[in-house]
């Protein structure tokens, strides 16, 4: 995953597509670990993000001397325009980049090649881009071409929402599902537990038709994240179907924007015998994940865990580099904890643990399978 240079100062996060709808059977503990968890933290990985950042150039202008005529002013402003704009233009072009180096040809549902890919930026950079905002525009629709529902563009204040709350601001996780007139509706995926949506009654499987009246069918699941987010404690309505053939329901939910923790733990003990069981559930990989896990797994050993479990059941995804650090813990210094490659099979990114694990003790891991 290549980042554009106009990323923000924050670190790059990235609200993955969490994994296809299952039922809430609980199947046993699957080891070992760490691969059970380098799996899971891959499992929030998507084919490609692209970000950028508000910034297009600081300038500064010094008061103009007396002597300064007024053929030389308006040089100076043609000049500072001229590349202000081919800022923007360069961040197009280096989104089209990122593409032309690693997008795999098989990846979207839509032929791709290089020879066409060049085209696309030919036609783009015929005219100028006088704006930051129409850039973004571009850049849009120039992946929505691709076909492909894991290449996304995420606008500064995009990014910024989805790096520390949840993907709707309601608590819950949209999938586009082809129906029978060759378009698509939106299932709802997953929920956070006692969240804003699964409080008003929404359920895992329920098809969103509508937000605040406007019809969502055939659009995209990431699109219409975006119309359910909104200021903390603002009202947004819905209508959902309950399952496949049950009634339409109309609901008004408050939003909530801040980052619940997705850690949940307790201290098992087992009878007739001395040991404890510290048992963590992570129900997502969100801005607070790290910091909580670290809290709970100090306070178990601290009460006496002699080893963990560690349950990723049910878990909805979340941020890439949550997941990331979160896989960390548990790792020797050096261990890979994920790569990436792409078309460029020469060309891969790996990252590695930094330190030592935070805890030593034996360590169970419960996925789906």
């Amino acid at each position: 995953m290549r980042l554009l240079p106009y990323a923000p100062a924050a670190p790059p996060q990235v609200r993955a597509n969490p994994s296809p709808s299952r039922k809430s059977r609980q199947p046993p503990c699957a080891l070992p670990f760490p691969d059970a968890l380098r799996a899971a933290a891959a499992a929030a990985a998507v084919s490609l993000s692209l970000l950028s950042g508000d910034a297009v150039g600081a300038w500064a202008v010094t008061e103009r001397p007396p002597e300064l005529c007024r053929e030389e002013d308006a040089s100076i402003k043609d000049e500072v325009r001229t590349k202000v704009v081919a800022t923007n233009e360069q961040l197009v072009e280096e989104a089209w980049e990122v593409v032309n180096e690693g997008f795999l040809p098989d990846a979207g549902s839509r032929p791709w090649s290089q020879e066409m890919w060049m085209k696309k930026k030919q036609d783009i950079l015929q005219s100028s881009i006088r704006s930051r905002s129409r850039a973004h525009d571009i850049i849009q629709k120039m992946l929505a071409n691709l076909g492909d529902p894991y290449t996304r563009f995420l606008s500064p204040s995009e990014f910024s929402k989805m790096s520390k709350y949840d993907m709707t601001g309601i608590g819950l996780n949209l999938r586009e599902i082809p129906d029978d007139n060759g378009s698509s509706k939106l299932m709802v995926l997953g929920l956070i537990l006692d969240g804003p949506a699964h409080s008003a009654g929404v359920r895992q499987g329920d098809e969103l038709l509508s937000i605040n009246g406007t019809d969502v069918m055939g659009k995209s699941a990431f699109d219409v994240s975006t119309m359910l987010q909104g200021p903390k404690d603002t009202f947004v309505t819905i209508k959902v179907k309950h399952g496949n053939c049950g009634p339409v329901e109309s609901m008004k939910v408050q939003r909530q924007l801040v980052a619940r923790t997705p850690i949940f733990y307790r201290l098992e003990k087992k009878e007739n015998e001395d040991s404890s069981v510290g048992y963590i559930h992570i129900k997502e990989f969100n801005a607070v994940a790290k910091k909580d896990l670290v809290s709970a797994l100090r306070r178990l050993q601290n009460s006496g865990a002699s080893y963990f479990v560690l349950d990723l059941r049910d878990n909805l995804g979340g941020l890439v580099q949550a997941g990331i650090e979160i896989a960390k813990l548990f790792l020797n210094k050096g261990d890979t904890v994920i790569y990436t490659t792409g078309r460029d099979r020469q060309v891969q990114n790996t990252i590695v643990a930094e330190r030592g694990p935070l805890v030593t003790t034996p360590l169970m891991v419960c996925i789906l399978w």
